[in-house]
């Protein structure tokens, strides 16, 4: 591996050319498979999938074998089911790492589970296995390097497959559930929350409602999924998502305000706000102003009277 290190010196710009070795880690004596899961344990970032922690390493299965780790996201309620192997991916690898994920997810049915598989070698046989499931589980596939400069080891994570988000596909492998569970997993207030977000909506577009589906509250347009904007009641907040590319523009009119917000998710791409009772007030044009803004984005219709961001 070829790279090119940008140095600085006495206030110039140099260029150093250095090569890199790639290492293979599956028959290393040293840096194994407990080195390389003992640093992401240390730093899950490493990984590329959010600000995560850990929720625990090596738990056992009641039909035998262990996960290797259990990554959360508090956040948004998701666990990682997290396999990992050196050398190339398996057909034994595919199957524990499917398995384990359908154990955690039957387990605790309060969070959504996603599996992760992790190897230096993700083969083309792990994607013909894949596209058998059709989409109806969700895996991301990361492949590791090791990488030597000097002697000096480090590691490179790159996902190559990521999981469908929340969408019109997503939306058909969701568990449907109803008002009655949401209002028994947060609050009835805050799941009357969403039906003031949807009034927001109404504003300017018509035939809306809400979808109830098992990790998030949609929206569907006569009948037809459109998830430009998404909800999860907790007990005393409700976590936005609005489905936006990242911008200056955004990121200056939500810091202008008092909102909550808490995570960009780039591979969603989601903006991602805690709104509070009070929010749905004090902020209430900053909101439909940004659900119009997720509208266009996503349905690309225009609406006549969107104002410019900055004069919000």
């Amino acid at each position: 591996m070829d790279v090119l290190i940008l140095l600085k010196k006495r206030g110039k710009q140099m260029e150093s050319y250095v090569k890199l070795e790639t290492l293979s880690l599956k028959n290393h004596p040293v840096f194994n498979e407990k080195w390389v899961q003992q640093k992401i344990e240390e730093d899950p970032g490493l990984l590329g999938l959010g600000d995560l922690s850990v929720r625990q390493s090596e738990k056992i299965q009641h039909t035998g074998g262990r996960v290797d780790l259990i990554l959360q996201d508090d956040d948004s309620q998701t666990r990682y089911a997290v396999e990992l192997q050196l050398g190339k991916t398996d057909e034994t690898h595919i199957i524990r790492t499917i398995e384990y994920w359908d154990n955690e997810r039957k387990r605790n049915q309060n969070y959504n589970y996603i599996a992760v598989i992790i190897a230096e070698d993700i083969t083309n046989r792990f994607f013909n296995v894949i596209s058998l499931f059709n989409g109806a589980i969700p895996i991301i596939a990361i492949q590791m390097k090791a990488i030597k400069y000097k002697n000096e080891l480090g590691l490179d994570f790159t996902t190559i497959l990521d999981v469908i988000t929340p969408d019109e596909d997503d939306d058909l492998i969701q568990e449907p559930t109803n008002r009655a569970y949401w209002e028994n997993r947060a609050t009835k207030d805050t799941v009357k929350w969403a039906d003031v977000l949807l009034s927001y909506v109404d504003e300017f577009a018509s035939d809306f409602a809400l979808k109830y589906n098992k990790h998030y509250i949609g929206l569907t347009q006569s009948d037809i999924t459109k998830n430009f904007v998404s909800f999860v009641p907790k007990k005393s907040t409700l976590n936005l998502a609005l489905k936006l590319d990242k911008s200056e523009e955004i990121d200056e009119i939500i810091s202008g305000t008092d909102l909550d917000f808490f995570k960009y998710d780039r591979r969603a791409k989601l903006y991602q706000i805690r709104l509070r009772a009070e929010d749905l007030i004090s902020s209430k044009d900053v909101l439909v102003e940004l659900f119009k803004r997720a509208y266009i984005s996503y349905t690309g219709n225009r609406i006549e009277d969107t104002k410019s961001i900055e004069g919000v």
